[in-house]
């Protein structure tokens, strides 16, 4: 069975602004704590979300591939896991329902 490897870029002046590579394919994903952080999904990209450690992430593509698609959830649960969280449960949507956008 094969493995996807995927690295981490991190942002030293928001430790909250991280980047999921694949280091085998071209996905990334740039990860989001909506606690701290001003948040506009892109409609061509893939937005997830998910609790850890009381905070709410959203976890969104960048300049998705097709064949990328598939491999979006165990990367954020490689991300779990390297935050230690790995019981973090991806959800679908946004779990705040509709809310302001602030600008």
């Amino acid at each position: 069975m094969d493995y996807n490897v995927y690295l981490l870029a991190t942002d030293p002046s928001n430790p909250c602004r991280d980047v999921i590579h694949s280091r085998d394919t071209s996905l990334k994903i740039r990860v989001y704590c909506l606690s701290e952080d001003q948040f506009t999904p892109s409609d061509n990209e893939i937005q997830l979300y998910g609790y850890a450690h009381n905070k709410l992430y959203a976890f969104e593509t960048i300049n998705i591939n097709a064949e990328d698609a598939l491999d979006v959830v165990s990367a954020i649960q490689w991300y779990a896991d390297y935050i230690e969280y790995p019981e973090m449960e991806i959800l679908p949507e946004d779990p705040r329902g509709n809310h302001e956008i602030a600008m």
